[in-house]
């Protein structure tokens, strides 16, 4: 069976003539099935045409070379590429071309060169593009093929797997435009991609572990080969045969502590130089010990080896080294992948609704109009100018829902774009850009190291050192008194068989998968020790205006008082207020469907500050405000009833009305309203066991109000900044542990007194946020999230602690005892820290699924 790779080159030629041929021959080519070619779809204009049987049905050609390359490609397992969808090197439409043509130009402007383009030795490049539907080896093959004969072009690698295309040209002999344009004529969209420092980091620590761990397991493996005959018919092998076995155990174990056991020796290293105590330590006397005393039974031809046991526990100790690597970079905050979601072009327009220009998004300033079209990620912060949609700020805000956003909204750097264009005017970029402020906070947090965590380590460079003094205890005992032979492999078996890992793993690493899932969840911890105080706490201290309320007006009720409905009259009064900046004007706005009455004529308008608006509406004089005023343009004084305000009595309320010549029209009720997920929060709370008050600035009226319609049994309003810190204070010398819930910045006095503060990040710049953590969005049910992770988490971290403790405490006497060998020592302690690393990795569930 041929493979892609042996196709001839007369034939490769013969297939990129076919996917260039003409859109009226390949129009022609699908007038009728029978006269079109099976391959290339040029028409087939032989009255015999060649044919072959595919797949069970007649296929006919227009020439040999079309037919033996069809037969090869089925041959060789890829009749799929001959299917509608996936047609073998179908060049892209004219259309999406010329909207595909502007980007590529701009990767080649010095910002993004810099950026995307690695320069080489001898006037060489090197760029890393993604296809965006490479399918197959056959599709890797014809992409190679055909960048390699593009002009200038030195190799072209492609990867299935990663689904990533590496080239490399001869610099001022192609561009990177002309790169993707040769792509495209081939069918593949692709696009430059860009490896992120920590991304190579990551994959080179990925890398060097894994081959690290794979040459343990191969020399383990072969080790037990000869280690096992050793075992169970020692007696039988002749001596020279048993000697040459040792040799090969040696040479087998050699590259496996050299290369493989290299990190575990350089750990210990700096550990003494440091005048430290860490893991490796032990590890590393046991593993050198055991090599040592075996190469030296080896060289003298008599004594115990024990090649087999440092292989395995090598082999097994990097296993679960990368696993828990695996669970530390899975848990990180999600700051670099954040920081990645900007694109790397953007269109600038010259004016509303203009044709634009595609530019990096590093020449984006302030005040720059951009227009984003659907399927696109916003590049800066801005409000929009003109258009309606809905973005996907789930990235942002852990909102999974698409947010609606029309003109003058604000919309965010990193958002993404789900419905229909629109057009932005730029207010922040870059560092400036709220996206930049959650990567400042996250890397703040990332700085601070958890005092748990610390008296983690702490705990484990004492248990090292116990562990270094009870294994030269175990020694010297068996050396003098009880089995000088099994001395230093017991010896061994001591210092291999306890779990310093472990026990320093048990608290960052449940603490790392906690964090990131709530960062998944929109909660960012700012500070090392919210974690771990958030699982303690007993009250929650809870501003009203901007925490459970939306700290905004709203159209609470209306009451039409003459011929009018309740829909007339709102078109009314959001016609007078249309374009104004009032927070009256605003609510009166948002309570209509239409965004404002824009069917209605408006002249005349005269605003009376302090009073109200007057305006001519369709022909019609009315006026809008306080009710004195409103009633001044009624003929006659007419007396005026005064409707109830919503509900029995709703302090902070305000009345305004909407009066013509001929009388009241309306009686509009603003007021401020609770936040969608108030209710769920204070439920959760209730659920959790934690007691809850509501303390605010508010006349005290409005607040004992908000705190009956809440069910919140402390309450107490017209505090002042310092008192509320005086009332948290209050609290904490009764015993509780308080979370303070605030903006930001009004609260900042009652958010350093609490032990532990969570800011709505909608109120304040995240990075001038005093509080141990920031909710990046106005769903404030994730506060009782944030407190049922961090009691799982707590929960984690008592359980990776008690196993470790357990474990040692058995494993340690077995181990001096002489009951537990080497080996099993090894498996024993890779065992116990994939347990540790394996329970605290069921915290990043949390990320996804309500705790």
């Amino acid at each position: 069976m041929s493979s892609p790779a042996t196709i001839p080159s007369a034939s490769l030629l013969a297939l990129h003539a076919a996917s260039a041929a003409p859109a009226a021959n390949a129009g022609a080519a699908t007038a009728g099935a029978q006269l079109a070619c099976f391959h290339c779809g040029l028409p087939v204009t032989q009255a015999e045409p060649l044919a072959a049987e595919l797949d069970g049905a007649r296929r006919v050609f227009c020439c040999g070379g079309c037919q033996a390359l069809a037969q090869t490609l089925h041959a060789a397992g890829f009749a799929h590429l001959y299917g509608d969808e996936a047609r073998f090197a179908r060049p892209i439409d004219d259309a999406a071309r010329r909207e595909a043509e502007p980007i590529w130009a701009a990767y080649d402007t010095p910002e993004l060169r810099t950026q995307f383009v690695r320069p080489l030795d001898n006037g060489r490049a090197e760029i890393t593009l993604a296809p965006e539907n490479i399918r197959c080896a056959a599709c890797a093959w014809l992409i190679e093929q055909h960048l390699a004969r593009q002009p200038g072009v030195e190799s072209a690698v492609a990867n299935v797997a990663t689904r990533r295309v590496v080239v490399r040209w001869r610099e001022g002999t192609q561009s990177v435009a002309g790169l993707l344009a040769a792509l495209a004529g081939i069918g593949y969209m692709a696009w430059p991609f860009e490896v992120s420092r920590t991304d190579q980091q990551d994959r080179r620590a990925r890398r060097g572990l894994l081959m690290r761990m794979a040459v343990a397991m191969l020399g383990m493996m072969q080790v037990m080969m000869y280690a096992w005959p050793i075992y169970t018919h020692e007696a039988t092998i002749d001596p020279g045969q048993l000697q040459l076995m040792r040799w090969a155990s040696f040479a087998l174990t050699l590259p496996v502590v050299l290369y493989s056991a290299s990190p575990i020796f350089a750990g210990a290293w700096r550990s003494l130089r440091q005048r430290h105590m860490g893991m490796d330590v032990p590890v590393a006397i046991g593993v050198g010990a055991g090599f040592i005393a075996s190469a030296l039974a080896t060289v003298r031809g008599i004594g115990e080896v024990y090649f087999d046991s440092v292989t395995m526990f090598v082999a097994f100790l990097l296993l679960a080294r990368y696993l828990e690597l695996r669970v530390r970079q899975a848990s990180r905050s999600g700051a670099e992948m954040l920081a990645r979601q900007l694109p790397a072009t953007c269109e600038r327009l010259a004016g509303v609704g203009a044709t634009g220009e595609r530019i990096p998004v590093a020449r984006l300033r302030q005040d720059d109009l951009i227009r984003v079209k659907a399927g696109e990620i916003v590049p800066a912060d801005g409000t929009v100018v003109a258009g309606v949609s809905e973005l996907d700020e789930s990235m942002l805000t852990g909102e999974s829902r698409p947010v609606r956003r029309s003109a003058g909204d604000t919309v965010l750097a990193g958002c993404f774009n789900t419905a229909s264009p629109l057009e932005l005017r730029v207010s922040r970029v870059g560092a400036g850009t709220r996206l930049a402020e959650i990567v400042a906070v996250l890397d703040r947090a990332l700085a601070e190291k958890p005092r748990l965590a610390t008296l983690a380590d702490r705990v484990a460079g004492w248990f090292v050192a116990t562990l270094l003094v009870l294994a030269a205890l175990t020694g010297l005992v068996w050396g003098l008194w009880i089995d000088p032979s099994r001395a230093l492999l017991v010896t061994i078996a001591v210092l291999v068989v306890s779990c310093p890992c472990a026990l320093s793993l048990a608290t960052p690493a449940a603490l790392a998968a906690a964090g990131a899932a709530l960062s998944r969840r929109g909660v960012l911890l700012t500070r090392g020790h919210a974690l771990e105080t958030l699982a303690r706490v007993t009250d929650v201290v809870l501003d009203k205006t901007g925490t459970l309320t939306e700290g905004r007006f709203a159209v609470a009720a209306v009451q039409p008082l003459a011929d009018l409905d309740t829909a007339q009259c709102l078109a009314l009064a959001a016609a007078m207020e249309r374009g104004g900046e009032h927070p009256i004007a605003r609510a009166l706005l948002a309570a209509v469907p239409d965004g404002g009455g824009h069917a209605v004529a408006v002249t005349g308008i005269r605003n009376v500050p302090g009073q109200g608006l007057e305006a001519t509406v369709d022909g019609r004089r009315l006026r809008l405000g306080r009710l004195d005023f409103a009633r001044g343009l009624v003929g006659g004084g007419s007396s005026v009833p005064v409707p109830a305000v919503a509900g029995p009595a709703h302090p902070g309320a305000t009345v305004v009305w909407l009066a013509a010549q001929d009388g009241v029209l309306a009686s509009f009720v603003l007021a401020d309203v609770e936040r969608a997920q108030t209710s769920a929060l204070l439920a959760r709370l209730g659920a959790l066991g934690v007691r809850c008050h509501l303390v605010s600035g508010d006349n005290a009226a409005a607040v004992r109000w908000w705190a009956e319609h809440f069910g919140i049994g402390h309450a107490a309003g017209e505090v002042t900044p310092e008192g509320k810190r005086d009332y948290v204070a209050r609290l904490q010398q009764g015993g509780a542990v308080v979370l303070a819930v605030g903006d930001g910045i009004n609260d900042a006095p009652v958010l350093a007194q609490a032990q532990v503060s969570i800011a709505i990040g909608s109120g304040a710049p995240l990075a001038q946020a005093g509080a141990d953590a920031v909710l990046t969005h106005g769903g404030i049910d994730e506060i009782a999230t944030a407190l049922a992770v961090s009691r799982k988490a707590r929960r984690v971290v008592r359980q990776n602690l008690g196993w470790s403790f357990f474990y040692n405490v058995v494993a340690i006497p077995l181990a001096a005892t002489g009951l537990v060998t080497a080996w099993m020592a090894g498996i024993g302690m890779s065992l116990s820290s994939l347990l540790v690393v394996a329970n605290a990795w069921r915290l990043l569930r949390a990320g996804r699924k309500t705790v």
